[in-house]
Order: structure tokens, then C-alpha cells, then sequence
């Protein structure tokens, strides 16, 4: 993966700039206390993230959890990434976007052969157990992600499907470690549903320690 120097965070320490690129996973170590920078370098480019406490893997991020103690189904600015143990993992400190999925979960060759008729190579669920792999998880140890810059609107009947991005070109996401913590992302290599606006795009992922 391509890496950069500096970031446009003025004082602060930068710990890793990476461009990860489209179709891409990626992970990273962050200290409680320091804080992940996701930036949506082109617009409309869902981002499938999840967390893992370092010290105690199995105690991951969980989305109904998220999403009772959020009392929403979308994640903003003030919000809470909360895991299975009802610990508070991340909070979202800045967000230029807005409404990020907590439901729709992530793409699979095999679900999307079900829905496309279609036979891939990758999706974001094998981009995560490659990734997890690097730390010594798996399968396993996946749950319902988040879905950053990805729009998932719900009608009055409680139908759900993913619409166009509201993100744009450098639209980004703060996030503050609330322990020590394990990332991992898939940058989405989706191309037949707008999750990844028809053709995946690269990403930048920044961790600093705030001035």
C-alpha cells in the first residue's frame, strides 16, 4: 500500500498516513487516546470498518449495542462505537458526512452471487479475515461492521437499501480511541450497488495524536 508523509491535521503527531487503495483492506495498532482520521479522498466511497479491543480481542465492536446505546441506526458527530461488552471503544469526534450504516453489514463473494449472479474474487468479507489473519484472527472473529460514507436509508415499511453516497471528495471522519484497540477496514471494492458509487476509489487513513 502507498504511504504518505505529514497530513492535514496542523500539531499533531502522525503515527501512519496511508492512501489504501481502492478495493483494499487495511489495519492498524491506535493507543487510547489517539485518534483515526478516514478520509473520503473522491466521494461516495463506503468504508467497512471494524474494532477489537487490543488486550482482549473477543470483546469487539457490536452493532446492536451501538445502536441501542446510540438510540440510532445512523453514526455521527457525539456518537459511540460501543463493543460486545458494552465498553466504549471509539467515539466520532469530527465528521464532515453524516449518517453512517450500522445494518447493512459487508459485502461476500458468496451473498453477492445470491444477489448479482455474479462470480467474484473478493468482497469486503474476505478483505477482512485476510486482514484479521495478519493479527491472528479469522472468521471467527467477525461481527456486523460499520459502514462509513455509506447511505442506507429505511422506508416507513422498514424497507432498506444502500442508496448514493452522500459523501464528497474530502468528506472525512475522526475517531477517538476509548481503549487500545485493533482497526481493521475494508475499502470497499463493491461495483453493482452504489455503496462504492459504481467504481471503488482509494482512501486515506491517518493516525495522530492530537496537538
Amino acid at each position: 500500500m502507498a504511504s504518505a508523509t505529514g497530513g492535514p491535521i496542523p500539531g499533531a503527531a502522525i503515527h501512519e498516513d496511508t492512501v489504501v487503495p481502492a478495493g483494499e483492506p487495511w489495519s492498524a495498532r491506535i493507543q487510547k487516546g489517539d485518534r483515526l482520521r478516514l478520509i473520503d479522498l473522491e466521494g461516495r466511497q463506503a468504508v467497512d470498518f471494524l474494532c477489537y479491543n487490543a488486550a482482549d480481542p473477543a470483546d469487539r465492536y457490536n452493532a446492536a449495542n451501538t445502536i441501542k446505546l446510540n438510540n440510532n441506526i445512523y453514526l455521527g458527530e457525539g456518537c459511540v462505537l460501543w463493543s460486545l461488552r458494552a465498553r466504549k471503544m471509539m467515539t466520532i469526534v469530527e465528521d464532515t458526512c453524516g449518517s453512517h450504516d450500522t445494518l447493512y453489514g459487508c459485502c461476500s463473494i458468496e451473498i453477492d452471487e445470491v444477489r448479482f449472479g455474479k462470480t467474484k474474487t473478493r468482497g469486503c468479507q474476505s478483505n477482512f479475515e485476510a486482514e484479521l489473519a495478519k493479527h491472528g484472527l479469522g472468521e471467527k472473529d467477525m461481527a456486523a461492521n460499520v459502514n462509513f460514507f455509506m447511505f442506507v436509508p429505511v422506508a416507513a415499511d422498514g424497507a432498506v437499501a444502500i442508496a448514493e453516497g452522500l459523501s464528497k471528495a474530502g468528506d472525512y471522519v475522526d475517531l477517538r480511541a476509548e481503549m487500545d484497540l485493533l482497526v481493521v477496514i475494508s475499502n470497499c471494492p463493491e461495483r453493482d450497488n452504489p455503496a462504492a458509487g459504481g467504481e471503488p476509489t482509494p482512501v486515506r487513513a491517518i493516525v495522530y495524536t492530537p496537538r
